[in-house]
């Protein structure tokens, strides 16, 4: 898991199966938001790439592909240039592959630690704004990720000016179900 690669324990499901596991109180408790602290306090987009890159971390779906590889292909940013196009990062929690049910287990049980990923991504990868897209059909795992993502900002992990990187936007979108 990425976070493993910041230098935080490695597994992915360690907090699954605690009580109260997809709160913030919890989350924290058990190292949460310290990767992100870490990326925050000192380390360049470049190094964020290469601690992912070394981490062998991959995606997901079917394809595994490497996520390093996959962040280092997005073009930089020319420092002070006008009119470069907006960034963004999109979890795309839709789990339309057959049989699946890995982005639900996540949503349900770790909400923040997709939270976390996603505002260290947006950080490495320049992206101000950043969604998770699901299936209507999740009506449960929406609410959840509404909770955790409130919590994220009452605690300030979350706004406008997080840290002063100004990558703290999270939106949750979903679809309005299945074809």
């Amino acid at each position: 898991m990425f976070i493993g690669a910041i230098g935080c324990e490695p597994l992915q499901l360690r907090r699954v199966h605690l009580e109260r596991s997809r709160t913030l109180d919890v989350y924290r408790r058990n190292g949460g938001y310290e990767a992100l602290k870490k990326v925050l306090d000192g380390m360049s987009p470049d190094a964020v790439i290469n601690e992912v890159k070394k981490s062998a971390l991959r995606g997901r779906g079917g394809a595994g592909f490497p996520t390093g590889m996959k962040w280092s292909f997005v073009p930089k940013l020319k420092e002070g240039q006008e009119g470069q196009p907006p960034r963004y990062v999109v979890c795309n929690a839709d789990e339309s592959e057959p049989g699946t049910f890995k982005d639900r287990y996540l949503m349900e049980r770790d909400p923040h630690m997709l939270i976390e990923g996603m505002l260290i991504a947006a950080y490495a990868l320049s992206a101000k704004v950043n969604y998770i897209y699901t299936r209507g059909e999740y009506r449960y795992l929406i609410n959840i990720m509404d909770e955790a993502l409130d919590e994220a900002r009452k605690a300030g992990l979350l706004g406008e000016n997080l840290h002063a990187h100004r990558r703290g936007r999270v939106h949750l979108r979903r679809r309005n179900g299945a074809p």
